[in-house]
C-alpha cells in the first residue's frame, strides 16, 4: 500500500477542479452520443450486427462507452502525469520520502484507470437512464472497464516515460488511438471493412474491449471471452512492465 499517499494526494488534488473535469471527460462523448447515435441513428435505424438486428443508437453507445473510458485514461496518463512528473517536479518531491519510483508510478497507474472508470461509470449512467441497455447484463461492464482502463493506462504510460515534452503525444494521438477508434468496431460492424483490416483490427485491444461490452448492453454473453480478456491482459502486463522500465531508466539518466 506504499502507492495510496500519492494515489490520496491526486484525489485531494483533483477534488478542487472535480466538477469542471467530470464535465470535460463527460461532455465529448455525450455529443458523440447524441449526435450519432441519436442524429444519425435516426437515418438509419436498426444495423445488422453478428446475424442480428439492433437499433445504431444502441450499437454506438456500447462502443461509445469504451472510447469514452479509453480516452479518459489515456488524457490522464498522458498529460496529467506528465505534468506532475516533468513539469511540477511532484515526483522528484515524492522521491525525497521513503517511496520509491516504482510506488508513484503504480499510484499513477491507478489513478489514470480511476478517472477513466469514473468518466465511464458517469457515462453508463446516463445510458441506462436512456434505456440504451439491459440493466442486469451492462453491470458486467464495469469489471471489462476496469481492466480496459488499466491497459490503456500502462500503455500511455510508456509514452509518457518517453516524452520530452506536450507535443510528443500527438504521435500517441494521430498514429495509434485515433486509427484504433474507428479500426474497433465502434460505429460500424468490422466485417464492413476490407479483409487486411478485418485481421489488423484483430490486432488493436480496443477491439477486443467492444466484443466484450456490445453484447451485454444488447442482452446476452460475449463470444470467446477467455481470447479477448487474455489479449487486453497481455497488452496491459507487457506495457506495465515497459513503462515502468522506461521510467526507472529515465530517473536514472
Amino acid at each position: 500500500m506504499a502507492w495510496y499517499p500519492v494515489f490520496r494526494r491526486n484525489l485531494l488534488v483533483w477534488q478542487k477542479l472535480a466538477i469542471p473535469s467530470l464535465i470535460g471527460h463527460i461532455a465529448e462523448p455525450m455529443i458523440w452520443l447524441i449526435a450519432l447515435g441519436y442524429g444519425l441513428g435516426s437515418f438509419i435505424g436498426s444495423i445488422e450486427w453478428q446475424g442480428q438486428s439492433i437499433l445504431y443508437s444502441v450499437f454506438f453507445a456500447s462502443g461509445s462507452i469504451c472510447m469514452s473510458a479509453t480516452n479518459a485514461t489515456t488524457f490522464e496518463a498522458l498529460y496529467s502525469v506528465f505534468s506532475r512528473m516533468q513539469v511540477q517536479k511532484t515526483w522528484d518531491g515524492i522521491l525525497n520520502s521513503p517511496l520509491r519510483i516504482e510506488d508513484i508510478f503504480f499510484a499513477e497507474l491507478l489513478w489514470s484507470s480511476f478517472k477513466g472508470m469514473l468518466s465511464a461509470c458517469t457515462m453508463l449512467a446516463v445510458m441506462l437512464a436512456l434505456g440504451l441497455g439491459r440493466d442486469l447484463y451492462v453491470i458486467w461492464v464495469l469489471p471489462i472497464l476496469l481492466l480496459t482502463c488499466l491497459t490503456f493506462a500502462s500503455i500511455a504510460l510508456i509514452f509518457n516515460a518517453l516524452a520530452k515534452g506536450y507535443d510528443f503525444f500527438t504521435y500517441y494521438f494521430t498514429l495509434f488511438l485515433t486509427p484504433m477508434t474507428f479500426l474497433s468496431g465502434i460505429f460500424f460492424p468490422l466485417d464492413r471493412l476490407p479483409s487486411a483490416l478485418q485481421y489488423l483490427s484483430t490486432l488493436l485491444p480496443l477491439t477486443h474491449v467492444v466484443a466484450l461490452v456490445r453484447p451485454l448492453f444488447i442482452g446476452h454473453s460475449p463470444d470467446n471471452i477467455l481470447l479477448h480478456i487474455s489479449v487486453l491482459l497481455v497488452y496491459g502486463v507487457s506495457s506495465a512492465a515497459l513503462a515502468l522500465h522506461l521510467t526507472k531508466k529515465r530517473f536514472a539518466d
